[in-house]
């Protein structure tokens, strides 16, 4: 994950990620878009590669790069855990919940109090 992470920390790294999602490409197509050297584009591609974000196969004298996502799987639950709730945001559900059930008990019993006291009053008057 910290390959991924490393390799995700440069914006030309995720800008060859991004064109490699449109399609695959040669290492000189992805190195002719930058205005850095081609050795500087293969350094990032180097990377790429050895995190796992992109697959080369070699073609004659020339490598075509794929992007490859399922590098980023570990990056992604992480991040998933980290958005996720928290133990205490769950302990505080769980309080609300029992907050709500407890006072839609009391207004039963309430209610039930009040029916009954006017059943009585009523019984009184006609009896």
């Amino acid at each position: 994950m910290d390959a991924v992470a490393r390799a995700l920390a440069d914006p030309i790294r995720r800008e060859i990620l991004v064109m490699l999602h449109e399609a695959p490409r040669t290492a000189g197509a992805i190195a002719e878009t930058f205005d850095v050297s081609r050795p500087a584009v293969s350094r990032h591609l180097r990377v790429l590669r050895e995190a796992g974000l992109v697959r080369d196969t070699v073609s004659g004298r020339e490598r075509e790069y794929t992007l490859a996502l399922e590098a980023l799987a570990p990056l992604e639950a992480f991040l998933a855990e980290l958005r996720g709730p928290s133990v205490w945001s769950r302990r505080l559900d769980a309080l609300e919940t029992e907050v709500h059930r407890v006072r839609r008990r009391r207004e039963a019993r309430e209610q039930a109090t009040e029916d009954n006291t006017r059943t009585k009053t009523t019984k009184r008057k006609t009896g």
